[in-house]
């Protein structure tokens, strides 16, 4: 069993800065892509950032220069440094990753974590 977990998010203030984590754990033979996404309130959840095993990183628009995306292979984990935090900012912060489990197999991009929230105040 894959779990995504994340954790790092909070209350912060407008231009604050704030650092999400998301570790995988189970029996994981192989993890590709990356990605941070977001869902406000009555929106539809969209991508933030992401990043490929070699780290090749590609962000939207909206927190280009403000937030960054990061790995540790060797911990499973991926990182988002969010910067200058703005209140359009809030949202539940959803981890993603493509993961092959075993050797062979075929990667799959169906695991997500539970979410971490993110509230930033005006």
């Amino acid at each position: 069993q894959v779990q995504l977990v994340e954790s790092g998010g909070g209350l912060v203030q407008f231009g604050g800065s704030l650092r999400l984590s998301c570790a995988a754990s189970g029996r994981i033979f192989s993890i590709y892509g990356m990605n941070w996404y977001r869902q406000a309130p009555g929106k539809q959840r969209e991508l933030v950032a992401s990043i490929t095993s070699t780290s090749v990183t590609n962000y939207a628009d909206s927190v280009k220069g403000r937030f960054t995306i990061s790995r540790d292979n060797a911990k499973n984990t991926v990182y988002l440094q969010m910067n200058s935090l703005k209140p359009e900012d809030t949202a539940v912060y959803y981890c993603n990753a493509l993961i092959q489990l075993r050797p062979g197999s075929i990667p799959t991009n169906g695991y997500w974590g539970q979410g971490t929230q993110v509230t930033v105040s005006s």
